[in-house]
Parts: C-alpha cells; structure tokens; sequence
C-alpha cells in the first residue's frame, strides 16, 4: 500500500513539475521484464513521469496483455500474432523489430489491480498532452468512466490548463469523479450541482449509478437533481420527435409533390409515381458508379451532378407514359390505375432485369455524414440536409407555379379544363409537360431518398401509399396543402411510433384521414374554380 502511495505521489509531482522528469522510458519500459506485481507498479508511475506520450501505446498494450519481453536479452516488445509466431514490435517508437517464435518470448503478466494503474497513467498522460483535442479526449474519457483513481490526475491537469472548453469539460470530469470518491459532503453537493448543469443521459446515468452508495444527507440534492435532469430530458425528447416528424414530413413532401401536381391538373391516379422515385434513386447509383470509375475527386459532388440526371430521366420517362398511354385513358379512372399499375410492374421488373434484385451501394458525400449535437438531441447531416433540400425544392415549384407562364397555364387547366381550351391553351401538352414535370420532381425525390433509404427496386412502393395520403389529406393540387400535409402526418408518425408501434401507428393515421376526408372530402386547402367546385 505505501509503494501504491508513493508512486502515486511521484507520478503526481512529475506531471506538475515536469522539467525534473526522466527523459528516457526505455530502460524502464524493458524493466517490466523481471518486475513482479508491486515493482511493476512503481514502475508504471516512473514511465508515467516521464512525461512522454510516446509510451502510451506500449501502457495500452501492457492493459491488453500483449506485451512481452525477449528471452535472449530481457528486452519488452508489443507482440502481435503472426502465423505461428509473433511479430515483434518496437514499444516506443511502433517499428516492427521482427519476428520471434513463441518460445523465445514471454508475456509480461498483468491483473486488475495493475490494470487501474495503467489507465490512471494513460489518463494522466493524456489529460497533459500538448494537443488540445487529445486532452479534450481525455476528458470525456473520465466523462465516460468515472472513478476516484483519476481524480488526483484530472485536478492536477485543470490546474494547469488554459483551453475554456478543455477546461470547462475537465471540471465536469472532475465533479463524476468525485461523486465516487471519499472527499467531503460539500464538494460532493458542488458536484452534483455540477452534473446536474450538464444535463444529458450521461448526466442522469452518473446520478443513478451512485444513488445507491452516496451519503445521506445528498439523498435530498441527488434526487432533485435527477428530477430536473428528466425533466428537461422529457422536453429534448418531445422536441426530437418533433425534429424526426419534420424529417419525414420532408421526405414525404418530396414523394409527394409531384403526384399532387398530376393529381390535381389532370385527375390521374398514377401508380407508377413511386417507380418514378426509384428511377432517381438508381440515377443516383449510376452517376457514383461512374464518378467512383473515372473521377473519384469529383465524389462530394455526385448529388448536384446526379439531381438533373435524375430530373431528365424521369421527366423523359414521364412523358413517354402520358403520350403512349395514359393520353387514351382520360376520364376512366380505374383503367388508368390499372394502367399505371401495370406500368409499374414493368419498370420494377426491367430494374431487376439490369440491376438484379439486391439492395444497391449508393454513398454519402463526406458533407451529409455524420451528425452533431443541439441541445439535448441530435441531428444528422443527411437528414437535416433532406429538409432544406425539400424547402428549396417546394418554393422553386411555387415560383414556377405562380410566376411562369407556363404555371399559369397548369393552373388554368386544374381550375376549369374547357374554358383554358377555349382560350387557347393546349392542354394535351399542358397535361404532357404536367406529367413530365410531376416525373421529374419524384425523380428528384428518389435522389434525396437514396441516401436514407436502401436502393431496390421496390424503393418507390414504401412511399406510394403515404403520398396519396398527403395528397388527399392536403387537398388535391393544392402546393400549401401538400406541404401541410407532409408535414402533419410526419410529426403525428413520430409521435404515435413510441406508444402504438410503426404498423399499428399507420392504421391510425389511415383510420384519422378518413374521418377527415367525411368531414373536409377536398382536404385541408380545397381548390378554387368553377370546374372544380362544380
């Protein structure tokens, strides 16, 4: 016990004044060699006093029992299988030494109680880096595993640390680690006030770990602190779904804008919309395919280079659909669905056909991975991207919509069909360019999905029957009502999900809209005109 003490005293002494610090390892790193339990303790510290980060490795590799020394002449190498043998590695420096058959080396033996020192060690080293992001590493290390063995190691690097944000998050690494140590009643109170500041699940974890060993008289702090933690952790948690609501409120809002758009102008229930969408997604496939084959540098861009493939493709295949079938089918609506249907079979059956029935690699750009924090959630890059994406998308068809003469002309066919002819319109090719232009935003859509969504060619039938529900549940060609819609049901998902499960959840949305549709039967924003409101 006092060699324990006394090492940890020397280690202590050697991080505050580092300039009397040892400046060669090695020799005590090959002194492992012929240590037993206590002498390798002693020497842990030593190392440790060094001051050199270059023996972390070999501390880490001494935790995991892969450090060993040499038989012939004592000397400690990290060792690493290699056929029947090992490689030797060198403990500082990381440079292969060569290879040892296994019986011209032996294990350096390590235990638990050794294995608390190392990490202590590892700890202290670290927290003393001179690179700022290895000592804000370190400090959500002890975050992460708190415990009195690193309280000595974290107060001796805040008291000399001058980074804010280092400093700030090793005062917090400081108050878990003494909620589990046996300092005073008042620095334990400072602490949990200090947990309690910081928030979060991990907060709330540290609290609860140690509401079964903590003193009496916190009892009454411990518990209010965990009650204003949940709290504010039921709060982040409804805004989050809120958050996941709006993001698949956007996704449905682009799979279903360009069947509100055909839907409204020309009263067509197209069941191949969701084969449009895989379209775009596998449009997407084939650009990265072909950007990964002659130009990965260009990889961060294969989204913008893949959204006007897509809108082409899709757009043209969206024509080809209305000129060579659905032009002969206006005003029967349920040949038009089964002739959609069927066009629908054949478009998923020429994708297996080329592309084969298995789920397709479609990558993120380097600047839609990963996520980042906000408060007490968390938001991905791809998904908040989407909805920004689905935003500029929705006010680029409202500026066409609104502005263009060709919108005019879209709105004059949807309000009343005979008097835009009599006027002059051609409302063959209005319906046409409806269409095309319908196809071309799914196209779009299955882009965006593509890179949430696994690419098959049954992509377009997980969001077929969801679209025709914002749709109706919007009002019919209405752009405001679809965005309203998207948005409503994605948030309404989100919240019935937790508590009803996802399939039991959709029923009930059903079940609401229909309910809605006998009171609303044009939805929430029923369009204007005399055709339509006769």
């Amino acid at each position: 016990m006092l060699i324990r003490f006394f090492s940890l005293i020397f280690l202590l002494l050697s991080l505050v004044a580092p300039s009397h610090a040892q400046s060669d390892p090695k020799p005590l790193i090959d002194a492992l060699s012929k240590a037993d339990f206590n002498e390798a303790e002693t020497l842990i510290g030593q190392i440790a006093a060094t001051g050199d980060v270059r023996v972390v490795p070999a501390l880490d590799a001494f935790s995991n029992g892969d450090l060993y020394f040499r038989k012939s002449d004592d000397l400690v190498f990290i060792a690493k299988a290699a056929g029947s043998g090992f490689e030797l590695i060198d403990p500082l420096t990381g440079m292969s030494a060569g290879q040892a058959p296994k019986n011209a080396v032996t294990k350096i033996k390590v235990n638990n109680n050794l294995r608390r020192v190392i990490r202590s060690a590892m700890g202290g080293l670290t927290l003393m880096s001179p690179d700022r992001a290895v000592r804000l590493q370190a400090a959500d290390a002890v975050l992460r595993s708190p415990g009195p063995e690193n309280l000595e190691l974290v107060e001796a690097a805040l008291a000399k640390e001058t980074d804010s944000e280092v400093k700030t998050r090793m005062e917090e690494a400081r108050a878990v680690s003494v909620l589990s140590s046996n300092r005073s009643i008042d620095e334990k109170r400072v602490a949990i006030e200090t947990i309690r500041n910081l928030g979060g699940r991990n907060a709330l974890g540290i609290l609860n770990s140690v509401s079964g060993s903590i003193d009496a008289g916190l009892k009454g702090d411990l518990a209010a602190a965990i009650d204003a933690i949940e709290g504010e952790q039921k709060l982040w948690d409804m805004v989050q779904n809120v958050w996941y609501g709006l993001s698949l409120g956007s996704v449905l809002l682009l799979a279903a804008i360009g069947l509100a758009i055909t839907f409204g102008v020309m009263g067509i229930i197209n069941m191949a919309h969701g084969e449009m969408v895989m379209l775009g997604a596998y449009s997407t496939f084939i650009v990265q395919e072909a950007i990964r084959s002659n130009a990965p540098g260009l990889f961060d861009w294969s989204l913008a280079i893949a959204l006007p493939v897509a809108f082409l493709i899709t757009g043209a295949v969206g024509f080809v659909i209305e000129r060579g079938v659905i032009r002969f089918l206006y005003g029967r609506p349920l040949e038009t669905l089964l002739a959609t249907w069927g066009v629908s079979l054949i478009l998923q059956q020429a994708i297996r056909s080329i592309f084969g029935p298995t789920n397709q690699e479609v990558g993120n750009p380097s600047w839609m991975s990963g996520s980042f924090a906000l408060g007490g959630m968390t938001i991905t890059w791809n998904r908040l991207w989407i909805v920004l994406f689905s935003m500029s998308i929705f006010m680029a068809l409202l500026v066409v919509m609104k502005k263009s003469a060709y919108g005019l002309n879209m709105r004059a066919v949807t309000q009343n069909r005979r008097m835009a002819s009599s006027m002059g319109i051609r409302t063959p090719w209005v319906d046409a360019l409806t269409f095309a232009l319908g196809s071309g935003i799914a196209g779009i859509a299955g882009v965006a999905l593509s890179q949430i969504d696994n690419v098959s060619p049954n992509l377009g039938q997980s969001y077929i029957i969801d679209s025709f529900m914002v749709v109706v549940f919007g009002g019919v060609g209405n752009l405001w009502g679809t965005l309203v819609g998207a948005l409503s049901l994605g948030v309404l998902n989100k919240f019935l999900e937790p508590s009803v499960g996802a399939v039991l959840g959709k029923i009930l949305v059903l079940v609401l809209i229909i309910l809605f549709i006998q009171k609303r039967p044009r939805g929430l924003f029923a369009l204007k005109g005399r055709a339509v409101e006769a």
